[in-house]
């Protein structure tokens, strides 16, 4: 691929073009995507209307640019996690019916949770999860259910290189989390995001014993029923698991 004066490759440009969409925004003037990208205006344009032409961006007749239908398409059509998503929705939705709140499925990218599906309903508690959304290992239920169960090389190396930008966690109250997770075979943290809600996941491991992804709950502090939750999850994390396997 040509670079361009600043050594940038054309894929390098693109992938930062996407990127400058922020989480919930669905459209941006050229002038502020390509402000967004770190690039020259014209370059922008002439990318944004290449893309345009191939479906990926919408290029509006005022500058307005949108993220194209067949991004969307491409995307969930031969995602990784649409089998992973299809075998967990009926799971998922047997366990909101029962709680009547917040459910999430994410797998584990880097050091972050990447949440792949969310069931909520009206009146359900705050749940800073979204799809699609990440959140640091450390601070969610479900990053830390799947880390603690990943090879302890791995483990390892997240140890290592972490920092809390806020300064509140060291690296040696993590490894005793992920330790006491690993053993109670599920991770809760309680009211870090947001303190008056719970947070509990489960890991769920394919026919090769290998943790795929964490399906997770967000309750009510004042309503937590650890002992009523935590078997409901894992035999739907199990069943989830089979159908994997299938």
């Amino acid at each position: 691929m040509a670079n361009s004066a600043s050594g940038d490759s054309v894929v390098d440009r693109v992938v930062r073009l996407i990127e400058a969409f922020p989480a919930g925004v669905t459209s941006l003037q050229l002038t502020e995507l390509s402000e967004r990208a770190g690039l020259p205006l014209s370059s922008a344009h002439r990318l944004v209307r290449q893309l345009a032409e191939h479906g990926l961006l919408d290029l509006g007749a005022a500058g307005t640019v949108r993220l194209g239908l067949r991004l969307w398409e491409l995307v969930n059509r031969n995602s990784p996690t649409l089998a992973l998503r299809q075998a967990a929705m009926p799971f998922m939705e047997d366990i909101q019916q029962v709680l009547n709140q917040n459910v999430n499925l994410a797998v584990l990218d880097g050091w972050e949770a990447l949440f792949v599906e969310r069931l909520s309903r009206r009146g359900s508690v705050a749940n800073r999860a979204q799809i699609a959304g990440r959140m640091p290992v450390h601070i969610s239920s479900a990053g830390m259910a799947l880390m603690s169960h990943q090879p302890r090389e791995l483990q390892a190396e997240y140890l290592k290189q972490f920092r809390d930008p806020a300064g509140k966690v060291s690296a040696d109250v993590v490894r005793h989390l992920l330790a006491e997770s690993a053993q109670q075979g599920y991770a809760q943290l309680a009211g870090v995001v947001d303190p008056d809600t719970w947070g509990i996941a489960v890991p769920v491991t394919n026919a090769k014993r290998r943790t795929v992804a964490a399906l997770g709950v967000v309750v009510p502090l004042a309503e937590m029923r650890l002992q009523a939750l935590v078997p409901a999850l894992q035999t739907a994390a199990r069943g989830i698991g089979r159908q994997l396997s299938e």
